[in-house]
Parts: C-alpha cells; sequence; structure tokens
C-alpha cells in the first residue's frame, strides 16, 4: 500500500521529515530534529498461542507491563511477535513499526491498542511505513486515518511498567 495515497484519499494531513534510518526510540532522540507531537513507539504483539496479534501504540518514553496488559487484553499471555509475523501481517520489517501500518492489515487480523495518552494527545508522531521518515499528524487527522484504516482500536491506559 502507498502510504501517501492512502492518506490523500482520505483527506488526512500531514508534515513529512525525512532523517537518516532509526530503530529505537534513543536513535529518533539523536537523529530526527524536534518536531511537534508526540513521539510514539510501536509494539507488535502477539498471544502466546500467536492466533491473535496487537499493535500497541504509547508514547515513546513507556515501559509497558505486558502481564498487565495481557490481563486487560483478556489474554493468557503476551510476546513480541517475530519478524516474520511483522511482514506476514503487517508488511513492515523491524524498525519500521508505525500504527499507519493498520493500512496493511486489510484481513482485519490485528487489533490496534492505543493509549489513551497518545489518542487524546493534540499531534502524534509516526513513521509512514519506512524508518527514514517521520509524520506529524494532528487529532483529528489521527482519528479519521483509524476510522479509514476500518480498524476498531482498544483505547485504554496501558499499564506501565515499575510504576513509570
Amino acid at each position: 500500500m502507498d502510504i501517501y495515497s492512502f492518506l490523500n484519499e482520505n483527506g488526512i494531513t500531514f508534515e513529512r521529515h525525512d532523517h537518516p534510518a532509526v530503530f529505537t526510540c534513543e536513535e529518533v532522540d539523536a537523529l530526527v530534529p524536534e518536531l511537534d507531537g508526540m513521539k510514539t513507539k510501536n509494539l507488535f504483539l502477539c498471544d502466546d498461542k500467536g492466533r491473535r496479534h496487537f499493535l500497541v501504540t504509547v508514547r515513546d518514553t513507556k515501559a509497558v507491563d505486558l502481564k498487565s496488559l495481557a490481563r486487560a487484553l483478556e489474554v493468557k499471555k503476551l510476546r513480541f511477535a517475530s519478524a516474520a509475523r511483522l511482514e506476514k501481517y503487517l508488511d513492515l520489517t523491524p524498525g519500521a513499526v508505525t500504527l499507519l501500518a493498520l493500512v496493511n492489515d486489510d484481513q482485519k487480523q490485528v487489533t490496534a491498542v492505543i493509549d489513551q495518552a497518545v489518542w487524546g494527545a493534540p499531534a502524534v508522531q509516526c513513521h509512514p511505513l519506512v524508518n527514514t521518515s517521520t509524520l506529524v499528524i494532528q487529532k483529528t487527522d489521527l482519528h479519521r486515518f483509524i476510522d479509514a484504516s476500518a480498524h476498531e482500536p482498544i483505547i485504554l491506559d496501558v499499564p506501565e511498567r515499575n510504576g513509570n
């Protein structure tokens, strides 16, 4: 899917900022200029049997408590999904995981889990399916994107590890 065509066809506005490839939040801090919007990180998870898949989006500094999140999502256990699963379900490579990958989930096999702080932020930063650019998307446009992707996200206060 061409993400830019999808965004434009659905009237979703964004600011694009190109930069060197980044694979971690630390690299984003070092290599991406200061931008408007909340920095985010994304976790691609699956249940212990590999039957259910979740794309979890939180503030970049949040350390997610996977055990508590599993309870909140009513699954026995959560683990990080493999690179092969990431490619199969979202057509992405490690380092480029982004909420915008929902456009690649045409079979609706991935559940989006969005932290309340991200959902309510005035604007967010996210990769456009590659880790060499960052888009800044305003709140109303992010909500429009979710609607256009035909996903029903779970919005919750994603549990944080160690009370951080």
